[in-house]
């Protein structure tokens, strides 16, 4: 049974849309879809997209913080939940080199199954993973 057409979005909440979108254009060449702010939700929502793909953001009037636990990539897979975005990319030391010059936070690297592997975080916390299939 095939009823999935295709991934659309990953959602993520941070604390400040104007700087998350700002970084997310910046590092990772997204750009902003839509911004508007949803009354009964008490947040602000944008959709920024790469490609076919899109990230919906969330602003809330009163976010809560990121527990600590949930900023390392093997602590939070210990966490029941939704645990990070992940993106092919055709050379994984070329990403790092721009997103260190742009002061990103990296998480995390190894060598998995053969494959780089780099986890960083957002302006917000939020972990990411970037995967060079060698």
């Amino acid at each position: 049974m095939n009823d999935i057409v295709k991934a659309l979005h990953v959602g993520i909440s941070v604390y400040n849309m104007d700087e998350s979108i700002a970084w997310y254009e910046k590092n990772l060449g997204f750009e902003l879809e839509s911004n508007e702010y949803i009354a009964p939700l008490k947040a602000k929502v944008a959709f920024i997209r790469y490609g076919d793909f899109e990230i919906e953001i969330f602003e809330y009037d009163e976010p809560k913080e990121l527990p600590v636990d949930r900023l390392e990539p093997n602590t939070d897979l210990q966490t029941v939940g939704t645990k990070h975005v992940a993106f092919e990319v055709k050379d994984v030391a070329g990403l790092k080199a721009k997103l260190v010059a742009n002061g990103v936070e990296i998480a995390h690297e190894a060598t998995m199954i053969g494959n780089s592997v780099l986890f960083i975080r957002d302006n917000s916390g939020v972990l990411i993973e970037f995967i060079q299939f060698n």
